[in-house]
């Protein structure tokens, strides 16, 4: 038996249809992925979303973790904050199936927007309070301080825990390759502690993460794709074996 805290993602597709949407809101009917998406089953401690620009990656992982109680911009169920409303309604649409386990933790990581979760982590922590600060629980040091990348280990490697639920948006767009190795012995780890995720991602890198199915978003639907078969490995893998052909053949 699946025992995921999140066995399956359900999409009402025919109220979306008949929906009327806020203006800002009509971008999500360009997206073909929502006009044949239905159920989504995750049977895998990690589970990526994969896909060309445009194709819904982000606005999808977005719903997912608002569904699931996750501020927007990102951060743990607590965060309670907004700079800017820039979320969509797609979250009343779609309905997670859970198993009877629960995450003891659980982070919603939206690269675009993790400048703002760190920023409003410094607001809690200037609110005088007996308990430890809680910069301590990403690693003692305030995340600004720190390179965006660097901050993103240290979210990674202090924050995360086992048995936990956790929802990242292209975590790679801040990672030096070397860092990508290293989030991938962390999620591997993390996998294998209980804890499960749920990851939008381009990286031909992360996508090697093992304890891992892949869904390629292509011709509109949400693909099951071996890891080597996926876009990304594909052209990574052309580009690498012969570079000075593809470079002339995509300058000339």
């Amino acid at each position: 038996m699946n025992d995921l805290y999140i066995r399956e993602l359900r999409f009402d597709s025919e109220r979306f249809a008949a929906a009327s949407l806020p203006p800002q809101d009509k971008y999500l009917r360009s997206l073909d992925i929502l006009s044949r998406l239905d159920t989504l089953e995750l049977t895998a401690p990690i589970t990526f979303l994969t896909g060309e620009n445009g194709s819904g990656k982000s606005t999808l992982i977005e719903a997912i973790a608002v569904a699931c109680g996750y501020n927007a911009e990102g951060g743990s169920r607590s965060y309670s904050f907004s700079t800017r409303q820039s979320s969509s309604s797609l979250y009343e649409y779609l309905t997670i199936v859970r198993s009877t386990r629960r995450p003891r933790d659980g982070y919603f990581l939206r690269a675009e927007s993790f400048y703002n979760a760190a920023s409003y982590l410094e607001e809690l922590d200037a609110i005088p309070a007996a308990a430890p600060p809680l910069t301590d629980g990403y690693g003692g040091r305030p995340l600004h301080e720190m390179s965006h990348g660097e901050s993103f280990l240290a979210l990674m490697n202090h924050r995360f825990h086992g048995d936990g639920l956790y929802i990242l948006d292209e975590p790679e767009s801040a990672l030096s390759a070397k860092s990508q190795l290293a989030a991938i012995t962390l999620l591997s780890r993390l996998a294998n502690e209980g804890s499960q995720f749920i990851i939008s991602t381009h990286s031909p890198i992360l996508l090697g993460c093992p304890n891992s199915r892949i869904y390629e978003l292509r011709d509109g639907r949400l693909c099951p794709t071996p890891y080597r078969e996926t876009a990304s490995y594909r052209l990574t893998r052309q580009f690498l074996e012969d570079t000075e052909r593809m470079v002339k053949y995509l300058t000339e």
